[in-house]
């Protein structure tokens, strides 16, 4: 079985990830910001999968140099997970963009001189489907690429995503040729949380069950199960014909009407804190105005980004659970953890 290094370990996708991976047998490394968060994971993921594990932290930061090449020694694979992703619109684009695109070129930098195989990148639709306006492809496919320069049509995040993508296999088609790379680019990542520090993906959920939203706005996302998001990386990570590609990874395209209609359903406790009309635009613009996560859905009222997983399906044998699926498994959490 093979030495795995898993950034930003203590994340909502590393964390089903890092599950995954020993369950499959290999041994597990981590970074994150501070060594000090290892056995807070560790507990997290004895709990998750039932029995006790051990996750070594080594201490690295997206934003320096320290730590990175100390991280990659020795390691087969490097799955990439860490970047930031926000709870609201930033006031600079590059508090994203930077940490995002510098941070992935330490990572493979410190993988190609430490002799790693492959880096298995967290990247996102993101990455694809935006800055194209009502042109853009439907379905989206690994083919296209967001255009970051459009700025009506992206978010700092949309941005940030795809220029650190970009970056990534200028890096390895350059300077870094003969290191493997592989991008894992999922739709909105919902499923079950670990603990009550969860990823910031999951105000969906916490926005229609937490009954701060008076309407549904008429934005709506591709949804993936997190369970699904990571068995994809661990395809991706042995499997030959994945060496530089792009996987697009999701189920279906689900309006938040649709999303609130699953949940008042599934949970009638909560059916009247979630919201059961849909609010016009000038309303969501408003509303933004007092509750910041709110201003990132701005650019997708009324908008449909459909995307095709066909190739993570043909080449890594990959399937998806549904999104009603991840929906429901991802409130039950939430709920459980009384995050709402």
């Amino acid at each position: 079985m093979a030495k795995v290094l898993v950034t930003g370990a203590t994340g909502f996708i590393a964390g089903h990830v890092i599950h995954q991976l020993l369950e499959a047998g290999h041994e597990v490394t981590g970074t994150a910001r501070s060594a000090a968060r290892g056995a807070a994971l560790s507990q997290t993921i004895s709990a998750y999968a039932g029995r006790p594990v051990s996750i070594p932290i080594r201490e690295a930061d997206l934003s320096s140099d320290k730590g990175w090449a100390e991280a990659a020694q020795g390691m087969d694979f490097i799955q990439h997970i860490a970047s930031p992703i926000p709870s609201n619109v930033p006031k600079d684009a590059d508090e994203l963009i930077i940490p995002a695109r510098d941070g992935a070129l330490r990572v493979l930098r410190a993988a190609k001189a430490a002799g790693v195989k492959r880096v298995v990148m967290t990247s996102s639709m993101a990455a694809c489907a935006y800055g194209w306006g009502d042109q853009r492809p439907n379905p989206v496919t690994e083919e296209h690429w967001s255009r970051e320069d459009a700025v009506s049509d992206t978010t700092p995040y949309t941005r940030s995503k795809t220029i650190a993508e970009r970056a990534a296999w200028n890096y390895v088609n350059g300077e870094g040729k003969g290191l493997e790379l592989t991008a894992i680019n999922p739709a909105a990542v919902l499923g079950p949380v670990m603990s009550g520090d969860f990823s910031a993906s999951v105000e969906i959920l916490t926005q229609l069950l937490s009954g701060k939203l008076p309407g549904t706005p008429r934005v709506g996302f591709v949804i993936v199960d997190v369970r699904d998001v990571a068995a994809a990386h661990v395809l991706a990570m042995t499997n030959p014909a994945a060496a530089g590609q792009r996987f697009l990874v999701g189920d279906r395209f689900m309006w938040f009407s649709e999303v609130a209609a699953v949940l008042r359903r599934e949970f009638p406790a909560y059916s009247k804190k979630v919201p059961a009309k849909e609010l016009p635009g000038w309303m969501v613009k408003l509303i933004a105005m007092v509750n910041p996560p709110a201003r990132q859905i701005i650019p997708e009222i009324g908008r449909e980004r459909h995307i095709s997983s066909e190739k993570a399906k043909r080449v890594l044998g990959w399937q998806a659970r549904s999104a009603e699926e991840a929906i429901i498994s991802g409130a039950k959490s939430l709920i459980d953890f009384k995050v709402v």
